[in-house]
């Protein structure tokens, strides 16, 4: 790879090899999000670990202790609070273990750099109950085992490096030959290839003295959640902002470089026929007219945000001066306002807007803890993909932290159903285990590529059905494809059938849709609620 050589690395050349290594994961993140099992529009793999890295080099920035273990503590600490999704929290452990190994080391030689390696990877593994191989996991494992192997023979940094990343990609490309759903999907691990971009972006500055450069754009990070309101927090853009745009050939990405200064939370999603904007701002209308250059504006939603902050401060206040320590708190995460609304409405405590691709991190977890005052705090994650970062802002939290591996947002509802502030933690965790066990999701959504899947042929737009997390219909009717997922879903047992419509949907189709599932299924009750879910037609649940 180069001519360079290198027998030892100080702790300002490890900072800049943290630095260029999450440059080029950021640059290369949506190469990484493409790679997503399922051709769904829900592929985050390469934010999640783009955000929580981002986070560790936030932290070695302040780092005022230019020593190797400081910088390796500071980036374990930073991707510990920063960490995001399954992939970000392995990340995260992997730069935990990366300390460990560094403790005490005054400059990183080929030896020490292959013992973190190795260490990071026995941290990643043992933070995960049951590994799987052929993920993020086995690529860290192999390439650091092989580094203890070739270490002897590689004093110079840049050849061992280079040996070890040369390890990685050659794991990373057998990855669909160990995990059997990636092998159906086509493609290599998510996790393995944010992983390898990270080492690709240490080893450029490790061989050539320079920092990978952010390519033009990369440095706008889209914030992909609303957490809740923190007092000390001052609101600089006041206008929460909304809107579909419906025009040919909209690009999103040239989109959102054009509205990135105007504001922040910019989320900019869709084909290129409709798109969705959200932007926190001071002007909407500046936004609104360069949308309107592009097509015609629909379901416009502008909130002042200063006002209900006030409101809310103002309610806190009161609330908080008045109470004592209740028996249960709870802490959900919802994607959508509609289903925030019905989290609220049945109990829960704290929401943090969030779901898929918008994975909130486990600082944001544990700042929704601590505004809780409870004696047990229940986290729902409602998403497979975050039930990780609720565990490690479990272990964070000096309080009695319970994590109900809630994987939708059917079984969130149902679990929470079931608390009784009665009952002891104990029962409380039966019985919410159970009300889960007891109810069957299903998502319409859309395919973002063509693909084929257990050997059924999707075309790029084609209507989804996806039943307890396995695509189960396609098609090119959405009413088609719906009763498909319900036929699989509804059994002689089940009695209430519930949806939930996303924020592209109207509402006069929702209802009609209610009216067709009452004539096909009369033995159950059938309800349909607003959810305001971006990405996803509609959450389907059967109990």
């Amino acid at each position: 790879m180069s001519d360079t050589h290198k027998k030892v690395i100080s702790a300002l050349e490890f900072k800049n090899m943290i630095i260029s290594g999450a440059n080029n994961l950021e640059n290369n993140k949506n190469t990484v999000n493409q790679l997503n099992v399922f051709p769904v529009p829900d592929g985050d793999t390469g934010t999640n670990m783009s955000l929580t890295i981002s986070s560790a080099v936030k932290e070695i920035s302040k780092c005022k202790e230019m020593e190797v273990s400081s910088i390796a503590d500071s980036a374990a600490n930073g991707s510990l609070m920063g960490a995001r999704g399954n992939s970000g929290v392995i990340l995260s452990q992997i730069f935990r273990g990366f300390a460990k190994g560094l403790k005490g080391v005054k400059s990183i030689d080929s030896v020490s750099l292959a013992n973190a390696l190795m260490e990071g990877s026995n941290t990643a593994y043992k933070a995960v109950m049951k590994p799987t191989e052929g993920t993020i996991l086995t690529v860290i494992r192999e390439s650091a085992e092989y580094g203890i192997k070739v270490v002897k023979n590689s004093a110079d940094l840049v050849d061992f490096l280079s040996k070890v990343i040369n390890k990685a990609n050659e794991t990373l490309s057998k990855t669909p030959e160990m995990l059997p759903i990636l092998k159906q999907a086509g493609v290599v691990d998510a996790g393995g290839m944010g992983l390898l971009f990270i080492l690709k972006g240490m080893y450029h500055y490790l061989a050539t003295g320079e920092v990978v450069q952010l390519l033009e754009g990369s440095e706008e990070k889209v914030e992909i959640f609303r957490p809740v309101y923190d007092e000390a927090e001052e609101i600089v853009f006041g206008y929460c902002t909304e809107f579909l745009i419906k025009g040919h050939d909209i690009n999103p990405d040239v989109f959102r470089m054009k509205i990135a200064d105007m504001g922040d939370s910019i989320v900019v999603v869709g084909d290129g026929n409709v798109v969705k904007v959200h932007i926190h701002t001071n002007n909407p209308g500046v936004v609104i007219e360069e949308a309107l250059k592009l097509g015609a504006l629909s379901k416009i939603k502008i909130d002042n945000m200063r006002e209900q902050h006030q409101e809310i401060l103002i309610n806190e206040a009161e609330k908080d001066s008045n109470q004592e320590n209740k028996c249960y708190g709870v802490v959900a995460v919802a994607m959508g306002s509609g289903i925030s609304r019905i989290l609220k409405d049945i109990g829960a405590d704290a929401i943090i807007e969030g779901g898929q691709t918008m994975n909130p991190s486990t600082e944001d977890i544990l700042k929704s803890i601590d505004r809780i005052k409870a004696d047990n705090i229940i986290i729902l994650p409602n998403n497979s993909n975050i039930i990780m970062a609720a565990n490690q802002a479990k272990s964070l939290s000096q309080k009695n932290i319970i994590v109900i591996p809630t994987k939708s947002i059917p079984q969130g509802i149902s679990a929470l159903m079931a608390l009784d502030q009665e009952k002891s933690p104990d029962e409380n965790v039966k019985r919410m285990t159970k009300a889960i066990e007891e109810v069957k999701t299903g998502l319409i959504t859309y395919a973002v590529r063509d693909s084929n899947f257990d050997g059924v042929d999707i075309e790029e737009g084609n209507y989804l059905g996806i039943t307890e997390g396995r695509i189960s219909a396609v098609g090119e009717v959405i009413d088609e494809v719906i009763e498909k997922v319900l036929s699989d879903m509804v059994d002689e047992d089940s009695s209430l059938i519930t949806i939930y419509y996303g924020s592209d949907v109207k509402e006069e189709e929702a209802l009609k849709l209610e009216d067709n599932i009452k004539e096909i299924y009369t033995e159950c009750d059938v309800e349909i609620h607003y959810g305001g879910q971006p990405l996803y037609y509609y959450i389907i649940s059967v109990e």
